[in-house]
């Protein structure tokens, strides 16, 4: 019974953070998406940091929103690529500073030469540009954010779960 609960509260909140990464993408679009982006849903990149199961719902809300984005298709694969990669390697890190830092870097790495070849940009400055975007979201805004949220034993053992 007790299994049965938590499946059901996982499921539940891994539709709560897919949706919530959509709606706030379309909320701040302007600052969402091109070649200086400032996407403050990233911060839910974090999440699979306290569960790693919650990078499937954040990478669902990544495909989502970049499929009705202005690039479209491309990227839908090239920043859910990216994603992906960063959840993967968020779930293996013990630290959540370090944490912070892998969505900057392969964002920087996978959506940086995306939009060089989309918009025609200079590569470096747009590498650069993203990966300050994400630096700012992640570490400056996201670090403390959750490590308000580890504290809070009330919040943390609702988005815990079972690994």
């Amino acid at each position: 019974m007790l299994d049965s609960f938590r499946n059901t509260r996982v499921i539940a909140l891994s539709g709560v953070i897919a949706a919530l990464y959509i709606a706030v993408t379309a909320v701040i679009a302007p600052i969402a998406y091109g070649p200086i982006q400032l996407r403050l849903s990233e911060v839910l990149v974090l999440m699979a940091f306290i569960n790693p199961i919650y990078g499937y719902a954040v990478s669902i809300g990544v495909f989502i929103s970049n499929l009705f984005g202005p690039i479209g298709w491309l990227d839908a694969i090239v920043g859910t690529s990216s994603t992906v990669l960063a959840v993967v390697l968020i779930s293996k890190t013990p630290s959540l500073l370090v944490a912070t830092i892998w969505p900057t870097i392969t964002a920087a790495l996978f959506v940086g030469p995306m939009l060089n070849h989309v918009y025609g940009l200079p590569l470096v400055p747009i590498i650069i540009s993203v990966g300050i975007g994400q630096f700012i979201v992640l570490t400056c805004i996201g670090y403390p954010l959750f490590k308000m949220i580890l504290k809070n034993n009330a919040v943390y053992s609702i988005l815990k779960a079972e690994k």
